[in-house]
């Protein structure tokens, strides 16, 4: 698929997506990349280590996080957007489930919508996407973790998302979905959903899978959140054996090194 300038072949490759948050409590980063010199500087340091997609977020969706008003999020990813795309060749993805946020973000550069509501929290959000032209990506979510069958309620969810995407015009080829791990499921069930990444494969999409650093890590191996790298290492493995086709992280280069290794491994698999 095309992501701004450059193509992403998801059917042989899983390519690193790094982690942005213009946003003073995001749950393991809050507050250091506030600043425009250093958002640059951090994304400067991605790029070196290996990322190839660059995913900005202006409001954290931690537990318990504070609403963020679009326009305070404007405010916070607008200038982001413009000096990162204007500074480096690599392609900008905005993490936003606000229609107003997207369209402001698009016109000021960014190449792609990672909505973590899969365009059922804003009505607006498919058009704005499909009006663009832009890739984006659909997360899994809900309120509540109350499901009757959770990985069949789990795609009939995503397929809740993906007819909408459809009935907007956005183009089959411009989307990518994410399992939602952290979102709307119990520790368990965010388990059961990462053991069955294929099973998502059926929906003829790529996937985005994005662990790092949560809360599943954290129960799993009882550490806090700048302990939480290996177990972060583990998950990107499982999804690239799993043949998911991007990984959201932090750290960029550990996981690069994590994804090339399980690569060369799944070639004999």
């Amino acid at each position: 698929m095309q992501i701004g300038g450059r193509h992403f072949d998801t059917e042989h490759h899983c390519y690193i997506m790094g982690i942005l948050n213009i946003t003073p409590d995001s749950f393991s980063d809050g507050g250091k990349f506030e600043k425009i010199d250093q958002a640059l500087f951090h994304t400067e340091e991605m790029i070196k280590e290996g990322a190839e997609i660059i995913d900005i977020g202006g409001e954290s969706t931690r537990p318990g996080f504070a609403k963020v008003a679009a326009e305070e999020e404007v405010r916070r990813v607008v200038p982001v957007i413009e000096k990162i795309k204007s500074r480096f060749d690599i392609p900008v993805s905005l993490d936003s489930h606000k229609a107003e946020t997207a369209k402001a973000g698009i016109e000021a550069g960014a190449d792609m919508i990672n909505d973590i509501w899969g365009l059922r929290q804003d009505a607006e959000m498919a058009s704005v996407i499909a009006e663009a032209g832009v890739p984006c990506c659909l997360m899994h979510n809900r309120i509540e973790p109350v499901y009757k069958s959770f990985i069949t309620d789990v795609m009939n969810d995503l397929k809740e998302s993906l007819s909408l995407a459809e009935r907007a015009g956005i183009a089959k080829e411009k989307i990518i979905l994410d399992p939602g791990i952290g979102f709307g499921k119990t520790y368990e069930q965010n388990l059961e959903m990462i053991a069955n990444l294929e099973t998502l494969q059926a929906l003829g999409y790529p996937l985005l899978l994005g662990c790092s650093r949560k809360s599943v890590i954290g129960l799993t191996l009882d550490l806090p959140v700048e302990e939480r790298l290996e177990g972060t290492l583990v998950t990107t493995v499982a999804g690239v054996l799993k043949g998911c086709g991007f990984m959201r992280v932090h750290d960029v280069k550990e996981n690069v090194r994590a994804v090339k290794m399980a690569e060369a491994l799944k070639k004999y698999m």
